[in-house]
């Protein structure tokens, strides 16, 4: 079942913004900073919005939903970012299973313009999921300011 996240989904959406960083950025995060910034989002909607996917009665994936306006669209991109899902739950289709929700999502909704994701180009696997799923390489490359440090 794929539902919206709720304050009762709280640790775990830690956790595994935790756990996302560490297996693919081999960062770690501090917890009382991912907790703020998981907080932020459940106090002001307008920040994004995460998704989540149960099995066996457990938030097994989840993927958050952030905006990005665009006035050449007059719309919402609708970006995903903190995608992660349990380890003992992998390759049995839950992203794809979140995402074509999302998909409908953004089709039904008349101010979002389309899906945007960022993917390490050494994320191969990942790469092979989003064009599988019909998604297309962007013109655009990605260019950052990371203020501070990890």
């Amino acid at each position: 079942m794929i539902r919206k996240a709720t304050l009762n989904d709280f640790d775990t959406l830690v956790l595994f913004n935790i756990l996302l960083a560490k297996e693919t950025e081999d960062l770690a995060l501090d917890p009382a900073t991912v907790q703020a910034g998981v907080r932020a989002v459940f106090e002001d909607s307008s920040k994004g919005c995460y998704w989540v996917l149960e099995r066996d009665n457990k938030v097994v994936s989840q993927l958050l939903i952030t905006y990005e306006w665009s006035d050449w669209r007059c719309g919402n991109w609708w970006w995903i970012q903190s995608v992660y899902t349990n380890i003992d739950y992998r390759k049995q289709g839950s992203f794809t299973q979140l995402y074509e929700f999302i998909k409908k999502l953004v089709e039904e909704e008349k101010t979002a313009c389309g899906i945007r994701l960022t993917v390490d180009r050494l994320n191969l696997r990942a790469r092979q999921t989003y064009l599988r799923l019909g998604m297309h390489h962007s013109h655009y490359d990605l260019f950052e300011y990371p203020k501070g440090a990890f």
